[in-house]
């Protein structure tokens, strides 16, 4: 496939942290695709909430499921648009590595642990994960990926620093995340500027996947109907077009056919707003992405309006259902037990952890031990070890 110009190009790449010689028949993009599937923390992901704690039903999603079909949305989106496969791929597949145990009930619960220690965001755990957790090669700590992954891994929901300090930015370096600052100072990401057109990419992947896969997984566990989404925007219609089309059709085909339609209506939206973006900005490489005032790779103004809609409803019927929230606080409640437990004994860490545990110089490295433990767990495995060393 020709690549458009803007497109990250695995012979410019800006290359590895540590030098490594070529691959004679994979891309450097691709072989940093192939490191994260390998990857300890990749297959950990199978047992990890994505909205259901991972025990409570085998056709809910997990962060795995949830992982590929991002990755497959970046693919189908970044072909369409002449832009680099393999490196959207790649940072789809690393997005949600950092994703401790019970989701995003897990993350918040250990930011409030974490608060006296330099915090804690999953996507600049993610950059510790891939840059020094991962100690499986000879020559270096973590994948060694190439820094157009890494750059993609941090900054993929824009800049991470910046004015307004909005949800994904802090207001200057001395805010970063420690786990990020680290590795920043090692190696510069640019935290200032977008991403790549990939990285942009895959991250509105990731608004279309769990836009869609959570409504499938809310209608499966009943807390909503399908007559309730019939009076949604954009998802009305859909069901609308499949009831003309095929009328009286088997329900669950009936659900599928439309929210098939609705993953479609997203992924068209994207594609067909990027191709006019290009074609009036006539970006020439990637650092003119990298510089342009907010992201290349977006949904319309219109659909991005129905899309809050959606999400407004998924946020008071599925999130904040009484059966969720009383999950989180059981799971919420496993977390506060277990880091402040391994902070106090750190003995109780496994024999693999203990170098670790040994080099710490104060109580905030060692807090930082116990995240990496703790935030690696799956949900089962942090089910039982509470259930072994609290109850």
């Amino acid at each position: 496939m020709t690549l458009h110009p803007y497109a990250c190009l695995p012979d410019r790449s800006r290359g590895r942290l540590y030098p490594e010689s070529m691959s004679t028949f994979r891309s450097p993009f691709q072989r940093d695709r192939d490191r994260i599937i390998h990857s300890s923390a990749f297959r950990r992901l199978k047992h990890k909430t994505q909205v259901f704690v991972e025990h409570e039903g085998d056709y809910y999603r997990t962060r795995l499921t949830h992982t590929i079909e991002v990755a497959q949305v970046a693919r189908t989106i970044a072909g369409a648009l002449g832009l680099n496969t393999d490196l959207a791929e790649a940072v789809a597949l690393a997005h949600d590595l950092g994703h401790p145990p019970f989701g995003h009930t897990g993350e918040d619960a250990l930011a409030l642990l974490m608060q006296p220690y330099g915090g804690f965001d999953h996507n600049a755990q993610a950059i510790r994960i891939v840059t020094r957790l991962e100690r499986h090669y000879a020559g270096f700590d973590g994948l060694n990926l190439t820094w157009e992954t890494l750059e993609g891994i941090a900054k993929h929901n824009g800049p991470v620093i910046g004015p307004g300090a909005g949800s994904h930015t802090v207001p200057d370096r001395a805010s970063l995340p420690y786990a990020l600052a680290e590795f920043d100072a090692q190696w510069d990401l640019e935290l200032t500027t977008n991403a790549s057109a990939e990285a942009q990419v895959a991250a509105v992947a990731d608004d279309v996947a769990y836009n869609h896969h959570d409504l499938h997984d809310g209608l499966r566990a009943g807390l909503f109907t399908e007559a309730d989404l019939m009076e949604l925007p954009t998802i009305g219609p859909c069901f609308a077009e499949v009831d003309r089309l095929h009328p009286g059709l088997d329900p669950m085909r009936r659900r599928h056919e439309a929210l098939r339609r609705v993953f479609g209506v997203m992924v068209e939206d994207v594609i067909a707003v990027a191709q006019n973006r290009l074609a009036a900005l006539h970006p020439r490489s990637v650092d003119d992405i990298r510089q342009m005032e907010g992201p290349i790779i977006r949904f319309s103004k219109p659909l991005y309006q129905n899309l809050k809609a959606i999400k407004g409803f998924l946020f008071t019927r599925m999130y904040r259902a009484p059966s969720v929230v009383a999950e989180r606080q059981r799971v919420t409640g496993m977390v506060n037990a277990l880091f402040p437990l391994f902070l106090d004994r750190p003995e109780l860490l496994p024999d693999d952890w203990q170098a670790d545990v040994a080099q710490a110089r104060d109580r905030t490295e060692l807090a930082r031990v116990v995240l990496d433990y703790v935030a690696g767990m799956t949900d089962r495995f942090a089910i039982q070890e509470y259930t072994r060393l609290c109850v």
